[in-house]
């Protein structure tokens, strides 16, 4: 029914104009690779997670900002390098290890709350008279290094015998109010990280290290109902400066040996 000339029509709202005309997700098929070419540390690269949306975006009335982008929390890390039978080392993030916390915001530390602020977000201000199409996109992988010695020793004689690496990340896609912080979720993706890493100390120096199961990571899920973001996926500290590198020994106690940066 049409408006009736003497009745102001409410337009309709910011929220319930915005469209995700399209989301898509996946873990590239590559496996895990594995470089052995320092005497120091091994290091591995594990394929990229992408996600890449296009949003249409609706007029903007009054002088409103809009930042449309990713967002992206940690839910749950294991990452244990073991070391035969003197114990492991182990990346820990303590609040969300503990349970005092269900996520972690994995931002690029710099531009809380997005993961980053180059292809991962666009900003329309306002006021604008059309329709605005974008694009954002966003990728995240592993490339860490550890150490063939035992993290707490002054030998570097290889002992490393197993890496062991799970991780669950949600990523949302939001559009943020930029005077009054409304956000409104659009989309929210779960994607996981597993790899197990065998290692045989006493092989010469390229030869140590193979990749076990999996081989292939299983696929990123497009959620069909949305998940609310935590608390700590929104501000500091990110995942990257609240990790921190414990050495759980077979025999005797926990020693921190890189602290947490915040």
């Amino acid at each position: 029914m049409g408006c009736i000339q003497s009745i102001r029509c409410k337009p309709k709202s910011f929220r319930d104009s915005i469209i995700v005309l399209e989301v898509n997700t996946c873990i590239d098929s590559n496996p895990t690779s594995i470089d052995e070419s320092n005497s120091v540390v091994l290091r591995y690269r594990t394929p990229h997670f992408r996600a890449h949306a296009q949003v249409l975006v609706p007029p903007v009335a009054g002088q409103e900002t809009w930042t449309i982008g990713w967002i992206q929390a940690c839910n749950h890390m294991e990452f244990y390098n073991t070391y035969g039978n003197k114990g492991m080392s182990s990346w820990e993030l303590p609040d969300l290890r503990d349970g005092k916390i269900q996520a972690i915001s994995d931002s690029d530390g710099v531009n809380y709350p997005w993961y980053g602020n180059t292809t991962e977000t666009c900003t329309v201000v306002g006021p604008t008279k059309k329709d605005s199409k974008f694009t954002v996109s966003m990728n995240d992988n592993f490339y860490p290094s550890v150490t063939w010695g035992v993290p707490v020793s002054d030998s570097n004689v290889p002992q490393l015998s197993s890496i062991h690496r799970d991780q669950s990340f949600t990523t949302w896609l939001v559009a943020i109010n930029q005077a009054t912080s409304e956000t409104l979720v659009l989309q929210t993706i779960r994607w996981r990280m597993r790899l197990h890493i065998r290692v045989d100390p006493d092989q010469p120096l390229g030869q140590r290290a193979v990749l076990n199961e999996p081989v292939a990571q299983e696929q990123p899920q497009i959620l069909g109902k949305n998940e609310p973001i935590p608390p700590n996926a929104m501000v500091k500290p990110n995942a990257n400066d609240a990790q921190v590198l414990m050495w759980r020994p077979k025999n005797g106690d926990p020693v921190v040996v890189i602290p947490p940066k915040y």
